[in-house]
């Protein structure tokens, strides 16, 4: 079928959902929801059989969906209505909660509905971190659902469920009272506003939003206090303990201004600084486990972003690692994400942007020549989340590379204002997949699901827990593999060197920094600051393309 796409943004689920429906022969264009003129000129130009809305932050115009069957995915059970199904989930402690696929007409998350998928929430965990896997793949199901129920023309949706309208949860409804508030209640309210909006706060004089949330058992102080700093989060004391808040958004000076999501030692300055170092008790930013003989290194940061310290600290520990004899590594990365980069956002805050761009790819590099160059231990990559951009090439430096099923990759970088890249790519992705591949994947610009990257040989396999890349660890026949890793590194190097292919990038790279075009540094500036789309860009809308090329 043709099934056009109308969507706030490309964001996670609409990116699975893509996937999952271009792999089943549907043909997708993709439009943008910036104003009704536009979504209705989209669907008459593409001609849609249908169209669904995987992520709308208003409602379809009604002469829309008064003349294509229009399905809406909401992120919430039966009978949920409202734009802040998740926060509420969250905030209210829901045990149950679901994904809900209803067709669109006159009343908002009113219409009949199509198909719904029911799933246990989470406990503690982030309203984003929800949306990332449970509602993801409810969402996945109840869409093909959908999907094949109207493609056999025969089924009547039911009428909508009766439920409860829940109204946008405002930042009131959000507080914290420090004085009052248990730990448990300060971590309750900002996950449930972690990516979007985050909790406005008070701290060290500042009004800033609040994201990334902890829990600490052992330090205690004054409620509302500051307490304690580690790396870049900071920690604060509640009526019953105390939390680390990771990262923090100053709140811009004027209405409708924009700030930036940074770690909190940045947003706090001097304040921080001043406070005593202490070790968390609870989380970890980078962690180290072995278990029977294989070492898992696992690094969930925040969003996936690897600024320059983060990759040096990787690097230290995985040399480290391997220098104390360690034979096969699992690099887990994190739940959420495996990797996406670089952080974007810490070059954003740079005093020289250019300056910290050439140093955040120099420390990805680095990184990914501790693994590449690790010849007495094999690594084996296992994305438990996805990963785009300098991530997947990072993964591809290891010597098996496996994602989890319905996670999602991004193997390039023109997004980014045309940024060529680094992460040993011209080196690791044509091994894989050839010349021609390479050529295809880096300029294809579109998602790639893991199974799919798996039959063209960007990545080996899938799998569904990190128990199985463990148990297929301690399977391997390690000296075979290693004696086999030795011998093409030796090959490879004699015929051109990785400080070559290195070189090249950079060289490269340097231009997106430093040059004349200043395209990298506007695409990063409208990322960083989540500026709105003005125009759907054309290797998403198939339909604006079409017109473009008659013309």
């Amino acid at each position: 079928m043709r099934i056009l796409f109308l969507t706030h943004s490309f964001n996670s689920l609409t990116q699975r959902l893509y996937v999952e429906l271009t792999s089943r022969g549907h043909e997708l264009s993709v439009e943008f929801d910036i104003k009704d003129e536009v979504a209705i000129e989209a669907a008459d130009l593409f001609q849609p059989d249908l169209v669904i809305a995987p992520y709308l932050r208003r409602a379809i115009p009604d002469a829309a969906w008064s003349r294509y069957t229009c399905l809406v995915v909401h992120p919430g059970p039966l009978g949920d209505r409202g734009p802040s199904a998740l926060d509420w989930a969250v905030t209210e402690e829901a045990e149950d909660w679901g994904v809900t696929v209803l067709q669109a007409n006159a009343e908002m998350d009113g219409g009949p509905i199509w198909a719904h998928t029911a799933f246990p929430l989470r406990p503690g965990a982030t309203k984003a971190s929800l949306y990332r896997r449970e509602v993801t793949a409810a969402a996945v199901a109840c869409t093909l659902e959908a999907v094949e129920k109207f493609e056999g023309n025969s089924f009547a949706p039911a009428p909508r469920t009766e439920g409860t309208w829940r109204p946008f949860l405002k930042q009131e409804n959000r507080d914290i009272d420090w004085q009052t508030d248990a730990t448990e209640t300060v971590l309750k309210k900002i996950r449930a506003a972690d990516g979007f909006p985050g909790v406005l706060d008070e701290m060290a004089g500042h009004a800033v939003y609040l994201y990334d949330a902890h829990p600490e058992e052992t330090l205690a102080g004054s409620p509302g206090d500051l307490i304690a700093r580690h790396g870049d989060a900071v920690c604060r004391a509640t009526s019953d303990g105390a939390v680390w808040i990771g990262h923090m958004k100053r709140k811009p000076a004027k209405e409708g201004g924009r700030g930036v999501k940074l770690p909190s030692r940045l947003v706090l300055g001097e304040a921080f600084a001043a406070l005593p170092e202490a070790e968390p008790s609870t989380w970890r930013r980078v962690w180290w486990e072995e278990r029977d003989g294989v070492g898992v290194l696992h690094f969930p940061f925040y969003n996936g972003a690897m600024g320059t310290t983060d990759c040096k600290q990787l690097e230290a520990t995985f040399r480290e690692v391997v220098a104390n004899g360690a034979r096969v590594v699992v690099l887990a990365g994190g739940g959420d994400f495996w990797s996406n980069g670089i952080n974007l956002n810490l070059i954003e805050a740079a005093d020289s942007p250019a300056d910290e761009s050439m140093a955040n790819i120099e420390a990805m590099d680095d990184f990914c020549r501790a693994i590449i160059e690790a010849e007495d231990t094999y690594v084996i990559a296992a994305m438990q989340g996805n990963a785009g951009a300098g991530g997947v090439f990072l993964a591809l430096a290891a010597d098996h590379v496996l994602a989890r099923d319905g996670v999602v990759l991004n193997p390039h970088y023109k997004n980014m204002g045309n940024l060529y890249g680094s992460e040993y790519w011209t080196y690791l992705l044509p091994a894989r997949v050839g010349k021609d591949g390479a050529d295809t994947v880096m300029n294809r610009r579109l998602p790639i699901g893991a199974s799919q990257a798996a039959d063209i040989g960007l990545i080996d396999g899938t799998f569904s827990d990190l128990s199985e890349v463990e148990h297929l660890a301690m399977s391997l026949d390690l000296e075979g593999r290693l004696e086999d890793k030795a011998a093409r590194r030796a090959e490879d190097e004699a015929q051109k060197p990785l400080a070559a292919y290195r070189a090249e990038e950079l060289k490269r790279m340097r231009l997106n920094f430093y040059g004349f075009d200043p395209s990298y540094h506007v695409a990063r500036w409208n990322f960083v600051h989540k500026v709105p789309h003005s125009r759907t860009p054309l290797y998403l809308a198939r339909h604006r393309r079409r017109v473009r090329d008659k013309d």
